[in-house]
């Protein structure tokens, strides 16, 4: 992304909700645009092109998870949920799916200004020539999955090698760094085919995975947070 003040589009079939936040955009001074629908709003795109695009989940026609999966196969947008179901589900499933943030009505916009301009800064670094191979700019001093050889890449020469269940685990969590992960919602994603959720499959997945990280020597920045579930709280790079 440039270094010029985002544009964004708005997909909400809610008029009312749609036309407030492209006023209050607006005001703060975005290029915004509007559309009730996905359909209306990929007929617009090669016209009226953006920078992020905030998404409802509950649209007609294609809903919004198809939008996500589809910006993020394209590559180079921001792409932030709006939406009044939060559930962890709802929410695991758009993160895993690309979505950078996840924001649940009703909207405090205030929130969502600081949470778009973050956003703004965090792409445009990514898109900076000496910043383009690293996630949130500290290098080799992050943590990388590499997914397909089995192994996680930790700050200097440290390193893990991984079963297949703790690499499904992991790609879940680093793809949602510092948000918490319901231990049933990752069952369901990691077990699709179990007929009931068993989070003692999680708890010995993660048992294996920091006895294998203190065996090597290694803080491993997963923390479980009483009562709500599992957070990646390390930085994570690309490349």
């Amino acid at each position: 992304m440039d270094a010029h003040t985002p544009r964004l589009a708005i997909i909400e079939d809610n008029d009312d909700l749609r036309e407030e936040l492209l006023f209050f955009l607006r005001h703060n001074g975005y290029a915004a645009w509007g559309a009730d629908s996905a359909e209306t709003f990929w007929k617009q795109l090669h016209r009226k092109p953006v920078d992020m695009v905030l998404i409802d989940l509950g649209l007609p026609g294609e809903d919004g998870f198809g939008v996500v999966e589809y910006l993020n196969e394209l590559q180079g947008y921001g792409i932030v949920i709006i939406t009044a179901n939060g559930g962890q589900r709802q929410k695991l499933r758009a993160l895993n799916l690309g979505a950078d943030l996840f924001m649940v009505k009703p909207l405090n916009f205030s929130e969502l200004h600081r949470a778009l301009e973050n956003l703004a800064q965090r792409l445009a670094q990514e898109a900076a020539p000496e910043s383009r191979q690293e996630r949130h700019g500290d290098g080799s001093e992050g943590w990388r999955l590499d997914a397909a050889a089995g192994r996680l890449n930790g700050p200097g020469e440290s390193h893990l090698d991984l079963s297949q269940q703790e690499t499904a685990l992991l790609k879940i969590l680093l793809r949602g760094t510092h948000q918490v992960f319901n231990k049933a919602a990752l069952h369901d994603l990691m077990f699709t085919h179990a007929p009931h959720p068993d989070t003692h499959r999680i708890d010995v997945i993660l048992s294996r995975l920091r006895r294998k990280a203190r065996e090597r020597g290694i803080d491993l920045p997963i923390r479980s947070i009483f009562g709500k579930g599992v957070v990646f709280t390390g930085t994570v790079r690309d490349g």
